[in-house]
C-alpha cells in the first residue's frame, strides 16, 4: 500500500470523520497547560505549539516556522475554537 493511497484517503474520508467523532469526544476541563518548542522536521526547525488539559488530552496543536507573537496567537485562536466545536 502506497503512502499516497493513505494520504488522499485521509483527505478523502479525515472532514467526514472528524464530523461523526467529534460530537463523541470527551469534553475538556477549564484547566489547560501551553507549551511550545521547537522540533526538527526533515532537517527544518518548527515550532511546535500544543494545549493540553489538565489530565492530557490533547486540546489543539500549531506548527510554525517562526517563533513570534504572530504564530502563538494563532495558536491561541485556534485552541479556543477548537473547544468550541
Amino acid at each position: 500500500l502506497a503512502h499516497t493511497t493513505i494520504m488522499r484517503w485521509v483527505h478523502q474520508y479525515g472532514p467526514e470523520l472528524n464530523t461523526r467523532i467529534r460530537k463523541h469526544l470527551k469534553s475538556t476541563n477549564d484547566s489547560w497547560r501551553v507549551d511550545e518548542t521547537y522540533i526538527k522536521i526533515k532537517g527544518e526547525k518548527m515550532y511546535l505549539y500544543r494545549a493540553i488539559d489538565s489530565e492530557g488530552n490533547t486540546i489543539d496543536f500549531y506548527l510554525s516556522r517562526k517563533r513570534d507573537a504572530k504564530a502563538a496567537k494563532c495558536f491561541l485562536k485556534k485552541a479556543l475554537a477548537s473547544c468550541h466545536d
